[in-house]
């Protein structure tokens, strides 16, 4: 269970860079909070670190359930691969938004396969 602590605390750290660079892009935009609105550049950073928050609504809980269901292992496998997609999500998206597909999906998969993955261990677990 180490490793998938690891994993999560490394998700968490990546969602807190992504606020950083939020910080950032206000300051050299010059977009003035509370606004959340102005420069397309400062947008897209804005919405890399929402578009994060919505997907680790998934992704954190379903990773311990099919941790402590199926396996460790492959929970901080899929959370890596978690990781590598939000990391080329922020890239793609920050360049252009039309090419954030790839980063997509590296997030979508993983933490859909933790979801029901984990949901099919914990029913096997109640009912066996």
């Amino acid at each position: 269970m180490e490793l998938v602590a690891i994993v999560v605390l490394a998700s968490l750290i990546q969602y807190t860079v992504f606020g950083a660079l939020v910080g950032k892009a206000r300051m050299t935009y010059k977009v003035e909070a509370p606004a959340v609105s102005g420069d397309p550049i400062f947008e897209r950073y804005y919405r890399v670190h929402m578009n994060t928050l919505e997907s680790l609504v998934l992704f954190l809980p379903s990773i311990y359930v099919f941790a402590s269901y199926v396996s460790t292992d492959i929970a901080a496998g899929l959370g890596v691969v978690f990781i590598i997609g939000r990391q080329m999500y922020l890239r793609s998206y920050v360049k252009d938004p039309k090419s954030r597909g790839a980063g997509y999906m590296l997030t979508f998969l993983p933490s859909t396969i933790l979801a029901l993955g984990g949901m099919t261990g914990a029913i096997m677990s109640y009912i066996g």
